[in-house]
């Protein structure tokens, strides 16, 4: 994306910094230099709207799905959903304030919904958790060393990482994550940063974000 957008506008350099979602969020409110929020939710950047600290509208500009990662060598077995709250598999899942955190209780609840899940699946697979990371990243990275059993994370992350493997999850149960970016307010490069969200909700950011499995932003 940096590479595309650089080249369509020349003179304007994109710096990234990247994290979760809800301590980037942390950052700019303690006035961390940036001129674009971008969240893998929509509650973070309308944070930074709600406390003057960003420009609206917020800009939805992708969407992605969860799904399961699991080690390599997978020896817990972990070969369906249901296998998440079976007794002795270590899942790796995030914070609280960390947005995967929310989709993925969703996806639990949804989960336990469905034919075949035992009464007390979201209970079970809440005692199963056994650390709680800064970002889907470091799920990914623990799972990859083999220092947990199972982690529920984006697509997209799963996808850019070639020492896991997938359980995916029934699409009935699955859950969009949907992503949404602002403009910082302390901007000193507003027009620039205007560009950036237009050009990323348009045909040219909506076809990078599609080659790495990000879907099309929901309307």
């Amino acid at each position: 994306m940096k590479t595309e957008f650089e080249a369509a506008n020349s003179g304007t350099t994109l710096t990234i910094s990247t994290d979760s979602s809800a301590a980037l969020e942390t950052k700019i409110e303690q006035g961390a230099p940036a001129d674009v929020f971008l969240s893998a939710d929509t509650i973070n950047p309308q944070k930074l709207i709600a406390r003057g600290l960003a420009t609206g509208p917020m800009v939805v500009f992708a969407g992605n799905k969860l799904t399961i990662v699991v080690p390599k060598d997978n020896p817990a077995g972990v070969k369906k959903p249901a296998d998440l709250a079976r007794a002795g598999v270590d899942v790796i899942a995030a914070g609280d304030e960390v947005p995967i955190t929310k989709y993925a209780t969703q996806l639990i609840h949804n989960l336990a919904g469905l034919p075949g899940y035992p009464a007390g699946f979201e209970a079970a697979y809440a005692a199963n958790v056994a650390s709680r990371e800064e970002n889907v990243g470091a799920i990914v990275g623990k799972i990859a060393l083999g220092q947990g059993d199972a982690g529920i994370v984006y697509v997209t992350d799963a996808a850019a990482a070639s020492d896991v493997r997938t359980v995916d999850v029934p699409a009935s149960a699955n859950v969009i994550a949907t992503y949404g970016g602002v403009l910082v307010k302390a901007s000193k490069h507003e027009a620039e940063a205007r560009a950036f969200l237009a050009w990323l909700a348009g045909p040219s950011g909506q076809a990078v974000l599609a080659r790495f499995g990000f879907l099309p932003a929901p309307s």
